[in-house]
């Protein structure tokens, strides 16, 4: 049986407007994600690849094309639904972590729920629940300024999984971090894609996170080739 699309995007396209001059930076991208499917996309910085992320997280619109999450045309809706969307089907992960840094670990993870409407109480079991899962129990009390990098890249992968998405965004995961400490986080985000069949689109530079996804797509000058 084909696991169902959770992604999608069909001649996706996006100009910016600078002055006098139209810069095209999309020029009409089709793919798609199936639950549980890891994508990674890879390419020459300046090709597209974070503005493609930007939109396709309802971050920014498109100048033209649709995109569909988990159902619904995110080309076509804003505001509160807009926000409702993302914060149920996507988690974002990024190349700096943006922890919070007055709030605790246990804080920081908790917040996408509190968002969502949980309760105060459900949102630290569930957190602690996750944060004991990526490696970091004993941290929960602990700012992000008193972590290493890893750590506070795997609170940042929790964060992202809170809310059980569908769907995991990520920017460069693991451009920050050297090679052992990426090789840790590389093999956490396989096994919780496992786990809790989460997909991953991941942009990134690193060659051997792109060697372990399921399909690599590469981007040049606004298009994906072949």
């Amino acid at each position: 049986m084909n696991n169902p699309v959770i992604l999608s995007c069909s001649n996706l396209r996006k100009t910016y407007d600078q002055g006098d001059l139209q810069v095209e930076v999309l020029k009409g991208v089709d793919f798609s994600v199936t639950e549980g499917q890891r994508v990674a996309i890879m390419g020459a910085s300046g090709s597209g690849k974070s503005t493609l992320l930007h939109l396709l997280g309802g971050l920014e619109k498109p100048s033209a094309g649709e995109i569909m999450l988990d159902g619904e045309n995110v080309s076509r809706i804003k505001g509160k639904k807009l926000s409702r969307l993302r914060n149920k089907s996507l988690g974002f992960i990024y190349q700096f972590h943006h922890l919070l840094g007055e709030f605790s670990l246990l804080e920081n993870v908790a917040m996408p729920l509190l968002i969502g409407g949980q309760t105060t109480q459900q949102a630290r079991q569930q957190s602690e629940e996750l944060l004991q899962r990526v490696g970091l129990g004993h941290r929960v009390k602990h700012k992000p300024g008193e972590l290493s990098g890893g750590e506070r890249q795997r609170a940042a992968i929790a964060r992202a999984l809170i809310n059980r998405p569908k769907c995991i965004l990520a920017d460069e995961p693991t451009g920050n971090l050297d090679s052992k400490t990426a090789e840790h986080i590389y093999q956490l985000m396989l096994e919780l894609n496992q786990e809790m069949r989460v997909s991953f689109l991941i942009v990134t530079h690193d060659q051997s996170l792109a060697e372990r996804m399921d399909t690599v797509l590469h981007m040049e000058d606004g298009k994906i080739i072949p």
